[in-house]
């Protein structure tokens, strides 16, 4: 992580993420991609995105559907991806104490999930919590530092940040960070 972290601050110019793996998929299919249709464009993406910053593989939805309503294993798809994109970091989303489910789980649940998604070739985690509980957050960034993985916080937020009146401003958010 401290390499990492060197290397992006000394970077020149910007480190895009690329969330298609994730997002695409999630917000125009109901998250229905196949592993079978991502390794089509795997290849592609290595050469084409090789200076990207990192791919976005997981979040919440696509841990879920991949099981639930697809019955692929979500870590074979990680393994598969991962064997055909190797020069690109991955990166996930996890949601604090959440993981990637839809409730909170024992600390150890989520510690073996993180350390599991980084020994399956997660490199970067984007912690959050929906509603910035900074509790929340700060277990998820413990985890992702104990498993070795590069933690990169994130605060949710909403209305227009450049408006004084409005009490999730700004300065709201700076206070938060803090």
């Amino acid at each position: 992580p401290e390499a990492w972290a060197k290397a992006v601050r000394g970077h020149k110019g910007i480190l895009l993420t690329d969330t298609t793996m994730r997002d695409a998929h999630q917000s125009l299919f109901a998250t229905r991609l196949r592993t079978y249709d991502m390794l089509k464009i795997a290849r592609p993406t290595a050469h084409l995105l090789a200076n990207a910053g990192s791919l976005e593989m997981w979040g919440g939805a696509t841990f879920d559907v991949a099981m639930r309503f697809l019955k692929e294993c979500p870590w074979k798809r990680l393994d598969a991806l991962r064997e055909e994109i190797p020069n690109i970091p991955f990166q996930m989303l996890l949601r604090g104490a959440n993981a990637v489910g839809y409730t909170s789980y024992p600390d150890n649940v989520v510690y073996k999930f993180v350390a599991e998604a980084q020994r399956s070739g997660v490199d970067i985690f984007r912690v959050f919590d929906s509603l910035n509980y900074v509790d929340n957050m700060k277990f998820g960034i413990d985890t992702v530092l104990a498993a070795g993985g590069i933690c990169e916080g994130t605060l949710c937020y909403t209305g227009d940040v450049s408006d004084p009146k409005c009490r999730y401003n700004l300065d709201y958010y700076l206070a938060l960070a803090e």
